[in-house]
C-alpha cells in the first residue's frame, strides 16, 4: 500500500498492500502474553508508572510490531489515565485490576478539571511522538480513549463490575449528576484524542467496553450521542483522521451506532454472526474484527479456521482484521504468530 494512504488506514480497504494481505492489528497486542513485555513490565514501579514512562510505553508499543509485522501499532497506555488526569484517584491492584475513589455527587464532578489534561498526560503524548518516529515505514499509529459511558462506569463504581448496577442506578436516581458527568467526560475525551492526534496518532479508537449493560434508550443517550459529539468535534479539527468506535457487545445496535455517530469504522466483537456483519454493518462503514480471543488462546487450529471464514466472508468489502476483544495473557505466542502469518499471506 502506498504511504500516502496511511492517513485513511482504517476507512479504506487495504487490498493493495504488498502481498495482497489485509490490514490487521490486535487489541491488546502489547501485553503479558509476550515474554519481552513481562520483562519490561518488571522494571516499572507500578502499572501507571509503566504508562507514564515514555521510553517504556514506546518499547511496549513496538514489541508486537517487531515480532508479528502488524499493519498498525496502538500506543501503549490505558483508558483510565484520563480520569486520573481529571483529578480522580486511580490505582491498580495486582490481581484485582483498576481502583478509583468513586464519584458520588455533582460537587464531585464539578471538582474534576479539564485544564490539567495536556500537562498531566504529556508522557503519553511524548510516547506517541517517539513511537511514530520509530515505527517501520508504512505502519500506522493508533491512539485511543475510553468512551464516556465506560469511563463513567469506573468513575461511579470505583472498579470493574459484573453488571454496573450502581452506575445505572445513579443515572436514574440523579440525572443531573450523571448528565454532568457524561458531559465532562465527553469534553475530556475530545481533548485527549485531539492531543494524541497532534502528537502523531493517525487514527483514534474509542473503546465503549461496557455498552452491553445499557437498555436501548440508555445506549442511545450514553453511548451513541457522546460518540457522535466526539466524532463531530474531531472531524472539525482533523477531517482526514479516521475514528473507530467499539461499542462492545452492542449486538443489533451496531448499525445505529455506525449510522448516527459518524465513525469511519466499527470494531465488532465475536458474538456477532459474520453474515449479519456482512449484510447489515459492512454496507455502512469499514468493519474491524472479530476473531474470538478465547479461541485464539485455546486452540490455534480452530482459530485459524475461523480466521479464514472471517476473511472469506468480510474480506471483499472494507475490512480490517482484528480480534473481538484483547489478546488474553495466557495466549501462546505461537498462536499469534500463526494468525499473523495467515493474514499477511492471504490472497
Amino acid at each position: 500500500m502506498i504511504i500516502e494512504e496511511r492517513k485513511v488506514f482504517l476507512s479504506t480497504l487495504k487490498k493493495n498492500q504488498a502481498g495482497g494481505s489485509h490490514a490487521f492489528w490486535f487489541m491488546r497486542q502489547a501485553g503479558r502474553y509476550l515474554p519481552e513485555y513481562r520483562e519490561l513490565r518488571s522494571k516499572a514501579k507500578d502499572f501507571l508508572d509503566f504508562c507514564y514512562t515514555p521510553e517504556m510505553a514506546v518499547e511496549a508499543t513496538l514489541q508486537p510490531i517487531r515480532r508479528f509485522g502488524m499493519s498498525a501499532a496502538i500506543i501503549f497506555s490505558d483508558i483510565l489515565v484520563l480520569p486520573h488526569a481529571l483529578g480522580m484517584k486511580v490505582w491498580f491492584e495486582a490481581g484485582h485490576g483498576p481502583k478509583l475513589v468513586p464519584l458520588k455527587t455533582i460537587a464531585d464532578v464539578e471538582n474534576l478539571s479539564l485544564n490539567a489534561i495536556e500537562d498531566f498526560l504529556s508522557p503519553v503524548y511524548q510516547a506517541i511522538t517517539q513511537t511514530k518516529k520509530s515505527l517501520p515505514e508504512g505502519v500506522a499509529l493508533i491512539g485511543f480513549c475510553g468512551a464516556p459511558w465506560t469511563l463513567a462506569c469506573y468513575a461511579v463504581e470505583g472498579s470493574g463490575s459484573r453488571d454496573y448496577q450502581s452506575v445505572r442506578s445513579a443515572a436514574l436516581r440523579d440525572p443531573a449528576f450523571f448528565t454532568k458527568l457524561i458531559d465532562v467526560l465527553t469534553d475530556a475525551v475530545i481533548i485527549h484524542a485531539d492531543l494524541q492526534i497532534k502528537a502523531g496518532a493517525e487514527t483514534i479508537q474509542i473503546f465503549d467496553s461496557w455498552s452491553s449493560v445499557l437498555t436501548a434508550d440508555e445506549f442511545s443517550a450514553y453511548s451513541i450521542e457522546p460518540a457522535k459529539k466526539i466524532v463531530s468535534a474531531l472531524k472539525k479539527k482533523h477531517p482526514h483522521v479516521p475514528v473507530i468506535g467499539f461499542p462492545r457487545l452492542a449486538g443489533v445496535r451496531y448499525g445505529d451506532y455506525a449510522k448516527i455517530t459518524g465513525v469511519d469504522a466499527v470494531s465488532v466483537d465475536a458474538s456477532v454472526p459474520l453474515d449479519y456483519i456482512k449484510n447489515n454493518i459492512q454496507p455502512l462503514v469499514t468493519v474491524q474484527g472479530n476473531l474470538d480471543n478465547v479461541l485464539l488462546a485455546e486452540d490455534k487450529f480452530f482459530a485459524l479456521d475461523q480466521a479464514k471464514r472471517i476473511l472469506e466472508t468480510l474480506g471483499e468489502k472494507p475490512f480490517i482484521f482484528n480480534l473481538g476483544h484483547g489478546v488474553l495473557p495466557h495466549t501462546p505466542v505461537e498462536n499469534v504468530e500463526a494468525l499473523s502469518d495467515l493474514i499477511r499471506n492471504w490472497k
